[in-house]
């Protein structure tokens, strides 16, 4: 039995059909794991030690999905495991957690995905590792810049925010469009905030937007987010389609190529967008669509990732924790 710990939003807003989290948690109960709860305000350092006041989780698939305790107050060198998955944004809060779990010894608990990872890991800017496995990409707060880019590339180009999630502030956007200039201001701020640009790849349309699930560099699953014929995202959260998708050879390519680089960077846990055989972005902080796979795959995905972690704490010195 192993003592886990995850760093989460309220259990009262997930949503049982579809959160992740919710998912390992589950399994985690169903393997016989001692779960807890916290938020990030939860958490708090004392003489250098990281420390968290945590609550006791028990879940089920039901109208009251779960239960917690009273809080206590433990060490973070308690947990065998801190699941750190709070949802986006990538806030100066999130940032703060990071810096805090990251006190954690590693010989002792393991982090996933490490908070180090966390940090360096933009879900916009760590795709650029890849250059040879993303579309045509700028990075700029310069509308000149941008609109030189756009009219390489023929006249089209995608412009997201570098702090967004869920598809928020994603523009598909045209040289002929009269809100051109209005949209590359808004969107940087009036060339104060950097911003992606990325090569329209208009298999989006045919094949949608693939989210693959990679567990410690290996594909697990994945499935197909159709964008609604009025959108240019697929995103769920936006009324994306969600269908079944295979792993397809390019798909076990990138993860090959991107493996070593997420292991050094311990991204054990990671969401890939993939839009027609290029990746688009690299989600790293609280990566879904594990419960649509295994609807879609009547597969089990969440007792992969937990036969992982409980693999991985096998490994650790337990001797110096905390009773």
């Amino acid at each position: 039995m192993l003592r886990l710990l995850y760093v989460m939003d309220p259990l009262a807003r997930v949503l049982v059909d579809q959160d992740t989290t919710f998912a390992f948690m589950l399994e985690g109960e169903h393997r016989g794991h001692e779960q807890y709860h916290c938020g990030i305000a939860d958490l708090f350092v004392e003489r250098a030690a990281p420390h968290a006041s945590v609550r006791r989780a028990r879940v089920q698939r039901a109208a009251v999905h779960y239960s917690l305790s009273d809080a206590r107050t433990v060490p973070l060198s308690w947990f065998d495991v801190v699941f750190m998955r709070k949802d986006p944004p990538f806030d100066l809060a999130y940032y703060f957690a990071t810096q805090l779990i990251g006190l954690v010894d590693p010989r002792i608990t393991l982090v996933v995905n490490d908070p180090r990872g966390l940090r360096e890991a933009n879900e916009k800017l760590y795709a650029l590792r890849f250059p040879t496995l993303i579309p045509e990409s700028l990075v700029s707060a310069e509308s000149t810049l941008l609109k030189a880019f756009m009219e390489r590339l023929g006249g089209e180009m995608i412009v997201k925010p570098l702090d967004g999630c869920g598809g928020a502030g994603i523009f598909h956007v045209h040289r002929a469009d009269r809100n051109l200039n209005a949209i590359l201001e808004l969107s940087t701020m009036n060339g104060t905030r950097l911003v992606m640009a990325q090569r329209y790849l208009p298999a989006v349309r045919e094949s949608g937007d693939k989210r693959l699930i990679v567990l410690a560099g290996e594909p697990l699953g994945a499935i197909r987010r159709i964008p609604r014929d009025d959108e240019h995202r697929g995103n769920i959260h936006v009324g994306g389609r969600v269908e079944r998708a295979e792993v397809d050879a390019r798909d076990r390519e990138i993860c090959s190529r991107m493996a070593p680089q997420l292991e050094t960077d311990g991204l054990y846990f990671v969401g890939l967008d993939v839009i027609g055989g290029f990746v688009t972005e690299v989600n790293v902080t609280s990566p879904t669509g594990v419960q649509e796979i295994d609807r879609l795959d009547g597969t089990n995905l969440e007792a992969r990732v937990l036969e992982f972690v409980e693999r991985r704490a096998a490994r650790l010195d337990r001797s110096g924790a905390p009773a």
